[in-house]
């Protein structure tokens, strides 16, 4: 299962993973992107610097927004009721604008665990999470994600007991997920920065666990 984490088979000397090279020729897709982009620069419906405004903002979102949201239903019990009833709304409360999409918090409990996956494509909560790590749009993840999840997470160091119910979530293009993992143990003097910086992404995809105090 390739993900970030223990793939050392395929490491440079510099301990970087191997990567093809990304200077062929532009994907049909890409072209289109390019060719609509200009053309509505040129109609005026939009300026450069506009279109750079927004990408700068997607490039400044990271697991540091969802961390922040984990941490604050962790010390604040209403908001984490409101946050499992709309998880849209509460980011927005917190000030993350998360566009129409609709988002859905699941909780990780002593007897539940959940894991999310696009099973379609690369759907995920970017606006609270950055952007998707490569192993997570790999037709592996995709594809064992769902057929055995549990095989999955133990490669990722997650190793649920048998009694432990797993729910896979299958994200789409108009529905997102963000798992909100148990508190760690011995946290209950830590304030929400303290909290926030033990919230890991994989955490939030359910690959992973909060780091220990």
């Amino acid at each position: 299962m390739p993900h970030d984490h223990h793939d050392h088979d395929h490491l440079s000397p510099s301990g970087h993973p191997y990567r093809a090279d990304n200077d062929g020729p532009l994907t049909y897709w890409q072209t289109m992107e390019v060719a609509i982009r200009e053309l509505m620069v040129e109609k005026g419906e939009l300026t450069a610097a506009q279109i750079q405004a927004q990408v700068d903002a997607m490039d400044a979102r990271s697991p540091a927004n969802g961390a922040a949201v984990v941490a604050r239903a962790w010390t604040d019990p209403d908001f984490k009721a409101r946050l499992l009833a709309n998880g849209s709304d509460a980011a927005r409360e917190m000030g993350f604008d998360i566009g129409p999409m609709h988002l859905v918090a699941v909780e990780n409990t002593a007897d539940v665990h959940n894991l999310i996956v696009c099973t379609l494509c690369s759907c995920y909560p970017r606006n609270l999470l950055g952007l998707p790590p490569d192993w997570y749009k790999t037709r592996e993840y995709r594809s064992r994600a769902v057929r055995e999840p549990r095989a999955v997470l133990r490669e990722f160091g997650v190793d649920l007991p048998a009694d432990k119910t797993l729910r896979v979530h299958d994200s789409t293009a108009d529905m997102r997920y963000i798992v909100l993992p148990a508190r760690p143990s011995g946290t209950d003097g830590l304030d929400e920065a303290a909290l926030a910086a033990l919230v890991t992404r994989d955490s939030m995809i359910g690959t992973g666990l909060p780091k220990a105090p």
